[in-house]
């Protein structure tokens, strides 16, 4: 049988042949649903990310304008297994037809055109997640006002539920809506140009695409259909006898059904999905293959079958090797190789926390992870991909590294990949462009070699972080030096704050270690208390100065203690180092003791910088984001504590006129007014107060010493004076 040129509409108006007993065919079935089913991965055209914007939607876009406007379109060839109930599992063309079936949506609702004539878009459906297939069902209900972005309009509707922004399905399906309406708004009559043909695609039976009939007869002599997952291996062998052996052919597909699922099954039997996790883990590794051709394997249409063909195929010169390496990645997680399963091995290398001889993961199956999730945003991350091939790199090369030297490899490999958030990028179009298969090249050498490479003397392309690159090649040769001192170093690491980036401690101080992890014990507001008492920690990060919190925000102390674009990092470790260096224990009481002595000795010598008032008054320390702003620094005392954590809200204030405990900050000023009964209101500025009021303002200075430093607690000296105006 040829394949049927059809539209999206007559799809489902189409009959084709169905095979019920014995591989013959009875009866031609009109197809009554197409489904998108869950072994496929989320929709992927109306992605976010800039590869996908400019090398996949917008392209694609084009030519579905050019077909409505110039010359008709034909998208390929659409393939799926349909049933004798007319159901069709869709296995190749869910990116195509999906953003087809929100063209189609779009156009009808544009139109205004009868709910009968567009009825059969009720018929799509995603089976990936129970939110993609009810989102699809209530959109078709909907009718958009067509005002401001689509997007907008569908996040206001009751039947859409906030969660439902976390579903990538339906995210991606908002964006390409959006950017359909940014294409088409102005373009008349879709609807029935789409109805007289100007985008159709070729769609063929999997009955049809050439796969054995000995598989179709042994599924039917059992009296089952085929599974999504039988056609991809029929699709696979298919492939791969194309050029290898009978022998080999057989040997790999007795795997398939063999060793590998039961390997997998250890991870399945409670909900029996070894399909999905052998399908998962097979993304993973054409991930990985693409990666080491240095290549994205982002702004594809990587369904399980496309995989096939863009590596398996005899068209790819590395086929072959292809087919070595997937073997390769399956039996290094054999009992047989790896000497225990990967449950038992993943508990013997990982720890959720700081443990001697292993390594700080928070997912300590690693591989299990990879079979649940992988390819499932947002629980698959690029950091998971690389940590999990570290990994699997070691297990191939287990008879040249001893446990020992791969667990300090790996040490490596996973504080690298903490500190390189912002590297971890496979995008093409980001500056220093993809960087993922220079970070596999990187991990191949530390894991199999033990070498760092070196981005700055160009012995690699940019990979992870320059700075932690260069930290971790510091800490192995102290290690090398000092091996006495590694288990030390090792659980200063692993403390919840550095995760992997100790330079603020630093490595010339190793006394340190220890006296670091006792003093964030502590309360954390006293650490920021006893922190200033020693100088100025702040860093500058954007217009805003970042301080410690009362509370238990290990982020704000990332943001302190970490290499970044942070100014005044220098300023921050020497105050860090001035603390640590004064005691070898660190209690509460300790730093309660020595924050009451440095309060005391202002009072003393009745000098009161900003550092005083922030120590002695609580709401300098609201126990937010630590944010604050100077909008000059050379003016002290004219501050505003940041409510939010990344702008100036309405919450904000300024906290020499929120300690005076009376009247009610401006919202309106940010909080630098603070407004007192009738028409009476007071600012604070570098030198004095101003009280406004009765059409005049009195000025109220603050004795200061050369430096502009406050001679009086000009807190104590303010609440006086307006005790006095009330009286």
């Amino acid at each position: 049988m040829e394949a049927k040129k059809v539209t999206f509409i007559e799809i489902f108006q189409s009959s084709f042949p169905v095979s019920e007993t014995e591989g013959e065919i009875e009866k031609e079935n009109k197809i009554t649903k197409i489904i998108i089913p869950m072994i496929q991965r989320d929709y992927a055209q109306g992605r976010t990310d800039e590869e996908i914007e400019h090398k996949v939607r917008r392209p694609f876009l084009e030519a579905l304008y050019n077909a409505l406007t110039n010359n008709p379109i034909i998208l390929d060839f659409v393939y799926g297994d349909l049933n004798s109930d007319g159901v069709l599992t869709l296995l190749d063309g869910q990116q195509r037809l999906t953003t087809l079936f929100l063209l189609h949506w779009y156009a009808a609702k544009k139109a205004g055109v009868e709910n009968s004539e567009y009825a059969f878009l009720k018929n799509f459906s995603y089976e990936t997640r129970y939110s993609a297939r009810d989102f699809c069902d209530n959109l078709v209900d909907f009718t958009p006002l067509f005002i401001g972005k689509l997007s907008n309009e569908i996040f206001d509707q009751d039947w859409f539920p906030y969660d439902w922004k976390n579903d990538p399905t339906i995210d991606a399906m908002l964006t390409m809506l959006d950017a359909i309406q940014e294409k088409f708004s102005l373009l008349p009559n879709i609807w029935e140009k789409l109805k007289n043909g100007a985008i159709s695609f070729y769609f063929l039976p999997i009955e049809q695409m050439g796969l054995t009939d000995d598989l179709y007869i042994k599924m039917n002599s059992r009296g089952k259909p085929l599974t999504h997952f039988e056609h991809f291996k029929a699709d696979f062998e298919r492939n791969l006898s194309e050029y290898l052996s009978e022998d080999r052919v057989t040997a790999i597909m007795s795997k398939i059904d063999g060793v590998w699922t039961d390997l997998l099954w250890q991870y399945s039997k409670d909900d029996h999905l070894v399909d999905d996790r052998f399908l998962r883990y097979f993304h993973f590794i054409c991930d990985i293959i693409c990666y080491r051709n240095k290549k994205s394997p982002h702004g594809y249409e990587c369904d399980a079958f496309g995989l096939i063909g863009m590596y398996f195929n005899r068209s790819n010169a590395r086929a072959m090797e292809n087919v070595n390496t997937m073997e390769m990645f399956f039996n290094c997680w054999l009992k047989d190789s790896l000497g225990c399963t990967p449950k038992e091995f993943g508990k013997k290398i990982f720890s959720s926390h700081y443990e001697q001889g292993k390594v700080k993961n928070g997912i300590c199956d690693i591989f299990e992870f990879c079979l649940n999730y992988y390819g499932q945003n947002p629980y698959s991350t690029i950091a998971r991909t690389v940590l999990l091939y570290a990994v699997a790199v070691y297990l191939q090369n287990k008879d040249k590294i001893n446990e020992t030297q791969f667990i300090r490899r790996l040490r490596i490999v996973n504080n690298l990949i903490k500190n390189s958030g912002n590297e971890m990028s496979d995008s093409d179009d980001r500056q220093g462009g993809n960087r993922i298969p220079a970070i596999i090249e990187q991990v191949d050498s530390i894991i199999i070699h033990g070498i760092l490479l070196d981005n700055e003397k160009k012995e690699i392309g940019i990979n992870f972080n320059n700075n932690q690159v260069r930290e971790e090649r510091e800490k192995l040769e102290w290690t090398d030096k000092h091996p006495d001192l590694a288990e030390s170093l090792f659980e200063l690491e692993d403390n919840d704050i550095l995760d992997g980036q100790i330079g603020i401690v630093g490595l010339e101080n190793p006394e340190y270690f220890g006296r670091f992890l006792k003093l964030f014990k502590c309360r954390r507001d006293l650490i920021d208390c006893g922190l200033l008492t020693c100088g100025n920690y702040s860093r500058k990060a954007g217009k805003y100065y970042q301080l410690g919190t009362s509370n238990y925000n290990n982020s704000v102390w990332k943001t302190l203690f970490y290499r970044s674009q942070a100014t005044r990092y220098d300023e921050t470790k020497q105050t860090l180092g001035k603390l640590l260096s004064e005691t070898r224990e660190f209690t509460d009481d300790l730093l309660q003791e020595k924050i009451d002595n440095y309060l005391a000795e202002c009072e003393k010598n009745n000098t009161y910088d900003w550092r005083y008032y922030y120590i002695k008054y609580d709401v300098f320390r609201p126990g937010r984001n630590g944010k604050y702003e100077w909008q000059n620094v050379n003016k002290p005392y004219e501050l505003t504590v940041i409510w939010a954590p990344k702008f100036k809200s309405e919450n904000a204030y300024q906290p020499f006129l929120k300690a005076l405990n009376i009247g009610r900050l401006s919202a309106e000023h940010y909080g630098e007014i603070l407004l007192l009964d009738g028409n009476i209101f007071v600012t604070c500025h570098q030198d004095k107060y101003l009280i406004y009021g009765n059409g005049g303002k009195t000025e109220i200075f603050i004795k200061q010493n050369e430096n502009m430093l406050d001679n009086e607690d000009r807190i104590l000296k303010m609440r006086k004076v307006i005790q006095q105006l009330n009286t």
